[in-house]
C-alpha cells in the first residue's frame, strides 16, 4: 500500500484539504510508476480534498461577507 495515498486520504478529510490534493497527486504518479497499490485511496484523497477545499473556501467567502455587511451597517459585534 502507497503511504502517500493513506496520507492523502487523512490529509483531505481530518487535517488540511490541499494537501490530501498535493499527495493524491504524488500518490498516483508514484503507484504508476512502482506498481504499488493504492491509487483507490489517492484517488478518494483528491476527489475529498477538493470537495472539502472547496466548502473551506465557500465558507470563507460567506463569513467574509457577513462581517463586511456587519461592519459597514455600523452593528456591534
Amino acid at each position: 500500500m502507497n503511504t502517500y495515498a493513506i496520507l492523502s486520504l487523512v490529509f483531505g478529510v481530518a487535517v488540511f484539504p490541499p494537501l490530501g490534493i498535493y499527495f493524491g497527486n504524488r500518490a498516483k504518479r508514484e503507484i504508476e510508476r512502482t506498481g504499488e497499490r493504492g491509487v483507490e485511496l489517492a484517488t478518494a484523497g483528491i476527489v475529498v480534498g477538493w470537495v472539502f477545499t472547496i466548502m473551506y473556501v465557500v465558507f470563507l467567502v460567506i463569513w467574509c461577507a457577513l462581517a463586511g455587511s456587519l461592519l459597514t451597517s455600523g452593528a456591534t459585534v
